[in-house]
């Protein structure tokens, strides 16, 4: 069996493991993968440590005692696996300073639109509105997050959100910047993180644990896994 290191990135066949998995759960409003690869990034980057008893609501669109149906709890250990590598590569290539190429699907004519993945991102900037709004209203730094905001609100239901019309090549012009200012944002919050996390463990994760049936479930409930999402979902 092949063992991965906690920053191997996933491979094609991986990412579409975990969005087959999404789709699958009840409610139909868990994030597809795009949109969660943005939602992560805006977590890794932004102003406090963020856990996944807390988020994993956002990506699964509901508890996971409710949204989630594994089928044992080695798919479960699978699933949470592949979650905490894709989130340890993002992280990874932030901590280094280098810019991240978000993850984006292609429409049916190959062409990569970016309003999942900023969709995503602002899901994320949600989690911490009040610190992310200290960026919001920075002059000097703040423009570094126009690029998330035009494509999250190029489709919104009102006019006046609605950014003007963006060419095909305007929209790769605007997905370049966004990466740009994702590592910028991850930098503006550096310093305040590392005191965040000082209190909740490093800002790169390590391997994500195995999850035995009398273990705590990872979705934060405080019972065991097997009392909650390993009970109540497994077929």
């Amino acid at each position: 069996m092949k063992t991965f290191t906690q920053n191997e990135p996933l491979t094609d066949a991986e990412l579409d493991r975990l969005g087959d998995f999404l789709k699958s759960c009840k409610g139909g409003r868990a994030m597809n993968v795009e949109e969660l690869d943005g939602f992560f990034a805006a977590l890794i980057s932004g102003p406090e440590t963020v856990m996944p008893s807390e988020y994993y609501r956002e990506v699964f669109g509901g508890e996971m005692s409710d949204a989630c149906e594994f089928s044992s709890v080695e798919e479960a250990n699978e699933v949470l696996g592949l979650l905490m590598r894709h989130w340890n590569i993002i992280a990874s290539a932030l901590f280094k300073g280098e810019v991240y190429v978000p993850l984006l699907l292609q429409d049916e004519n190959g062409v990569a639109h970016g309003n999942d993945w900023a969709r995503g991102f602002m899901r994320g900037m949600g989690m911490r509105h009040d610190g992310w709004a200290e960026l919001v209203n920075d002059d000097k730094h703040g423009g570094c997050l126009i690029p998330m905001m035009m494509l999250c609100h190029e489709h919104d239901e009102d006019p006046e959100m609605r950014p003007k019309p963006i060419s095909t090549e305007q929209r790769e012009d605007v997905i370049v910047h966004m990466a740009a200012g994702l590592l910028r944002a991850y930098q503006y919050f550096r310093s305040r993180r590392q005191v965040s996390a000082s209190a909740h463990g490093s800002d790169l994760r390590g391997n994500a644990p195995k999850v035995g049936r009398n273990d705590p479930c990872p979705c934060g409930s405080g019972k065991k896994y097997k009392r909650c999402c390993g009970g109540a979902t497994v077929n």
